[in-house]
């Protein structure tokens, strides 16, 4: 979709949605872009993210490289940067070692045959094979390996080879208790595990037969492999569905190979561990349904448990998670060779919403006639639906426990939910009507021009800074602040994706109207107004509160705010007659 010149704009077809004309804008003087099929909208900084689906940061790092600049970091002081181009160029070595041992290796040809694999899917997901041999990525990528020379320290780096400490720092190599140093993948079929931008991270080693050892045996955590967030398949995923409406969660490497060659590619595969809270984050990334395929025994419930508490935390309004569990003694990779891709997806439709599944676990032997099993329900969902975000999901759910317990929403609230502890009485956000008047003009301003927010008072951006976790524009005030030096991209950015993109895209392309010294004003002015709305309703909300349940925290919140109210401890004014 190559852009042509229209005026002084830029024209395309939209790459964000299917069309036959082009809608697709891009401003050069403006810095952005806008569909008018579509309405997405955004800098090259957006574009990054909700295009090639990467995060911030890496959006921030892929745009330096472009532009040749260095990307400076907190923290760093002055020093230089940790360089990890080394332990991507050995990982991407031995991807090519592996790939080539593969296909001088009968055996791991025919294992691989013998499991349904054709050369095509092994190919297209880089398939290899570690031969059994205690040197070989040794021998192979080390620079100055001399022979009778073992030394264990740090070795002095070749010219086109690779140190010892690198392969180390890589986890191709380990090391024993005895300072043995040798490969760490010996005899395996091996899968390369790629980040977002299709780098080799670390590799999965998966035995052939009934080899002493683990079954899969993933490369360690280093500076580049972190286990917990990466997913095996999901760069593969990307690259051959162009808009991804669904992610399938899969447990092992063998199970997202056999999918994708049977024509599901939408797959990809934890690794070796549950899915995590990061894993779910990064998964929504990229659509808005998620389903878990677990095996249908002991262990895959285990697990299919953990990845709900996990996820529980990630689900805003839009989002959905379900759970399939598959037959005894069946895995995707039997099952969609047994059934056909057709069947697999009837079971993939099937699948229970993971609501459905954690009442119907937790209600499980509970007799729901008597009150003893409602309270013990009650008692038992409302810790994971404390877990969820505020919005209609949780509201749902809600619901659905009062029906079955016969608790109302005040009955669950105090008999049931935990205490938590409370700083000041905040009212959780509401996204249909997050931005006022008043939040949107300051936010305008702010868009403009981030760095006037330095000229407020220190005191009053803390109170502002207070009601970050309930409401959008104190959370957005909150990221000027600790940020000074962001610009209108990175703001925007940080929000890409959101409910409230759009809205922070078309306010930050309202003209600017004010000088310096009257939008310092404005923004005083305005700030004031907006903590003393907020004390205001957490005021109102506390004291309706302490009427149908009175307690010392309450009361005590409820002073904490009325002292830290503008002009608290001045005198009062006497009224005029």
């Amino acid at each position: 979709m190559p852009l042509k010149k229209a005026g002084r704009n830029f024209q395309a077809r939209c790459p964000f949605h299917e069309e036959k004309t082009p809608s697709f804008s891009v401003a050069p003087d403006k810095q952005f872009y806008y569909c008018f099929g579509c309405q997405a909208s955004g800098t090259a900084l957006t574009f990054l993210m909700e295009y090639d689906r990467l995060e911030f940061v890496e959006a921030v790092e892929t745009l330096a490289r472009m532009a040749g600049v260095e990307v400076p970091r907190e923290g760093d002081r002055g020093g230089p940067r940790e360089d990890h181009s080394r332990i991507y160029d050995a990982l991407a070595q031995a991807e090519k070692l592996y790939c080539r041992a593969l296909k001088k290796s009968d055996a791991a040809v025919s294992y691989l045959k013998d499991r349904g694999l054709t050369g095509i899917v092994a190919r297209d997901f880089a398939i290899g094979y570690a031969p059994d041999g205690w040197q070989t990525i040794s021998d192979a990528l080390q620079s100055d390996r001399k022979q009778g020379d073992k030394r264990q320290g740090d070795q002095q780096q070749g010219e086109k080879g690779f140190s010892e400490k690198d392969l180390l720092g890589a986890g191709l190599l380990t090391k024993n208790d005895r300072g043995r140093v040798y490969d760490r993948f010996r005899d395996r079929i091996m899968f390369p595990i790629r980040d977002t931008r299709g780098r080799v991270i670390g590799f999965g080693g998966r035995v052939m037969g009934a080899a002493d050892g683990p079954k899969y045996l993933n490369s360690p955590e280093t500076p580049v492999f972190h286990k917990g967030r990466e997913l095996y398949g999901l760069y593969e995923a990307r690259n051959a569905l162009r808009r991804i409406e669904q992610l399938i969660v899969v447990e092992g490497y063998m199970d997202v190979v056999a999918l994708s060659q049977a024509g599901v590619a939408n797959v990809v595969a934890s690794l070796g561990t549950s899915a995590t809270t990061d894993h779910f984050h990064k998964l929504y990334r990229y659509c808005e349904e998620v389903v878990c395929c677990f095996d249908g025994d002991a262990a895959g419930r285990r697990a299919a448990w953990k990845a709900l508490e996990n996820a529980l935390g990630t689900l805003t309004d839009g989002r959905q998670l379900k759970f399939m569990f598959l037959p005894d003694g069946e895995d995707p990779d039997s099952l969609v060779r047994k059934e056909g891709k057709g069947a697999f997806l009837e079971r993939i439709k099937g699948a229970s919403p993971a609501i459905e599944y954690l009442f119907a676990e937790l209600s499980s032997g509970l007799d729901l006639h008597g009150l003893d099993g409602q309270a013990k329900l009650a008692s038992l969902v409302m810790p994971y639906i404390d877990k969820v975000p505020d919005g209609v999901l949780k509201q749902l759910m809600r619901n659905r426990l009062a029906a079955l317990t016969g608790l109302g929403g005040a009955g669950l609230d105090a008999g049931v939910a935990a205490p938590k502890p409370m700083r000041t009485a905040q009212p959780a956000r509401s996204e249909a009507s997050v931005l006022t008047p008043l939040t949107r003009r300051l936010l305008a301003a702010l868009l403009r021009t981030p760095e006037s927010l330095q000229s407020v008072s220190a005191d009053l951006r803390a109170r502002v800074v207070d009601y970050a976790a309930t409401d959008f524009f104190a959370e957005v005030v909150n990221f000027i602040d600790k940020n000074p030096q962001a610009d209108r991209s990175e703001i925007l950015g940080r929000w890409a994706g959101s409910p409230l993109a759009e809205a922070l895209s078309g306010l930050a392309s309202a003209p600017r109207t004010l000088s310096d010294e009257a939008l310092a004003a404005e923004l005083a002015d305005g700030l004031s107004n907006y903590v003393t709305g907020k004390d205001r309703e957490a005021r109102q909300q506390l004291l309706a509160e302490l009427k149908a349940a009175p307690s010392p925290e309450k009361l005590a919140a409820l002073r904490a705010l009325q002292a830290a109210e503008p002009g608290a401890n001045l005198p009062r004014k006497k009224r005029s007659n």
